[in-house]
């Protein structure tokens, strides 16, 4: 399998792992400049040439994979006898730099609910590197056609066409994922706004909406949902920044993408 095969088999499987480069030889080494190996948790692809080298990059990539927010690194080897390895002597007599760069585990964000807001939001996020779900109940909403504006995306996009219970789509969603409710249906909305509390993997609850829809929902997620006052305060809204006011859909997908934006930021932090 390529280093290429094996980062998108990682990122299929939402699992981190981390890309080892040989950065700079000098000298002779086992391998030349930009060999590369591909470290998971549990396996890896590829290789920089074997011997201590690989051991100890493949033992320092696990330890990222473990860390939080781990940074790239830079590691050199000197490849001769008179150096005390980890792993074995390895004396081919030049040396190796070696650079280890993460790969997390991609954001996933899911917009149920693609009219005139979801799918500007769409249109911003896809430019984003993260896993983009995009739900809705009406299949003309989600034609080839229509999201031909996507085409050229950064993010990854899943379509999920669900004309009875698109909150059945909640429980195959990945764990962390950020939801946004913006059906064209305010039955449809506060399904999921149940559902939603119910399913305990997901990251952040958002809704769009007015003070008086929210005041509805709320007193309805209490007294026919069940749910409690913190498990109700989960979700956000109305969702975007408060200092930005304008109702057209594109100014609104722009508040909503930035505040979510900003969260990501904070999450980090």
């Amino acid at each position: 399998m390529t280093w290429v095969a094996a980062v998108a088999r990682l990122r299929a499987r939402r699992e981190p792992g981390v890309l080892v480069t040989v950065a700079a030889v000098r000298g002779h080494a086992p391998r030349d400049a930009g060999a590369k190996l591909v470290v998971g948790r549990t396996e890896t692809w590829g290789s920089i040439g074997g011997g201590n080298v690989e051991a100890v990059a493949i033992d320092r990539a696990r330890e990222m994979i473990a860390a939080y927010g781990p940074q790239p690194e830079l590691i050199d080897f000197a490849l001769n006898d008179k150096v005390t390895n980890q792993h074995g002597v390895q004396c081919c007599g030049g040396t190796v730099s070696v650079l280890l760069e993460p790969l997390p585990v991609v954001r996933a964000v899911a917009i149920f609910g693609v009219g005139h807001v979801g799918l500007e939001l769409a249109r911003i996020l896809a430019r984003q590197d993260l896993d983009l779900h995009l739900i809705d109940s009406r299949s003309d909403l989600l034609t080839e056609e229509r999201l031909d504006v996507l085409a050229d995306a950064v993010a990854q996009v899943h379509v999920h066409h669900t004309p009875l219970l698109p909150e059945e789509v909640l429980a195959e969603l990945p764990r962390g994922t950020h939801v946004l409710i913006m059906t064209h249906d305010h039955a449809e909305d506060a399904a999921l706004c149940d559902a939603a509390l119910r399913t305990d993997h997901l990251g952040s609850i958002g809704l769009i909406g007015s003070a008086a829809k929210w005041v509805r929902f709320r007193k309805r997620l209490a007294t026919e949902g069940g749910h409690d006052e913190a498990a109700i305060d989960r979700i956000k809204t109305p969702i975007g920044l408060a200092d930005i006011s304008g109702k057209e859909p594109a100014t609104i997908a722009v508040s909503v993408a930035a505040d979510l934006l900003r969260a990501f930021e904070n999450e980090g932090n």
